[in-house]
């Protein structure tokens, strides 16, 4: 089945989104955190202690981070859950080599590497990992369904899954606010701070057509998770996933 963000491309129709994806992460690297922390007013950075929070009774000694980007997560992750080994995903060397810059001031590079990886296509061997985890990278993906099931994969059995995706509010008024936000203020803000227009014009329309609530935990289900659930925050504007394997 074919969803709505495998349509949205960045750039044009004729390449593949994931090329696509990574070249625009690469192009906005430098700027990433300070946008996404400033076009969230910070409250990302509760998202993924309250994401995180999730796995904590289950204590996961290594921890695959899925489209990582510059390592907040897998940072935080480390903070809250001291594992003993996190490797942060993603297509895009230009959001890790920040990642791997923020780890080696905090001294964390033996404990939290970076690996460049299609996340359609994991190079690691399946029951690998005790959690999976993605924050904000699943509606980037070029087949949701085959990057999902890439998780399930390589998670070992009793693992968890933990998904943190933008998701749009469905009820007065912040429906509407957040409507006029993310069609006006995002990309506003982040051409200005950026200098790429095309990145922030695709980031809501994607946040728009991705799968959220019942959707997406039917999209776990099917892919083999069990107990899938979802959770929202801040209105509506954040939901977090989780399941079992």
């Amino acid at each position: 089945m074919e969803y709505g963000p495998e349509k949205i491309l960045p750039y044009n129709n004729d390449e593949q989104k994931s090329t696509q994806v990574r070249r625009m992460f690469d192009s906005i690297a430098g700027t990433y955190d300070l946008l996404n922390h400033a076009l969230s007013f910070g409250i990302d950075k509760g998202w993924r202690k309250k994401g995180i929070s999730f796995l904590k009774p289950y204590a996961p000694s290594e921890v695959l981070d899925i489209a990582t980007g510059t390592g907040d997560l897998a940072i935080s992750i480390y903070k809250m859950l001291a594992p003993n080994k996190i490797i942060g995903a993603d297509i895009s060397e230009g959001m890790m080599d920040v990642g791997r810059k923020k780890v080696a001031d905090l001294g964390l590079s033996s404990t939290i590497l970076f690996e460049q990886q299609d996340c359609l296509n994991l190079s690691y061997e399946e029951n690998s990992f005790d959690a999976i985890t993605a924050a904000f990278g699943v509606r980037n993906f070029e087949n949701i369904e085959k990057g999902i099931s890439e998780m399930y994969r390589v998670l070992r059995p009793g693992g968890h899954v933990m998904i943190l995706e933008l998701s749009t509010p469905a009820h007065f008024p912040m429906k509407q606010l957040y409507k006029i936000y993310s069609n006006t203020v995002i990309p506003f803000i982040g051409r200005f701070l950026s200098k790429e227009k095309t990145a922030y014009h695709y980031l809501p329309a994607s946040i728009k057509v991705v799968p959220q609530g019942k959707e997406m935990t039917a999209i776990l289900t099917k892919c083999g998770f069990k107990e899938a659930k979802f959770c929202t925050f801040t209105f509506g504007i954040c939901s977090m996933y989780t399941g079992i394997k």
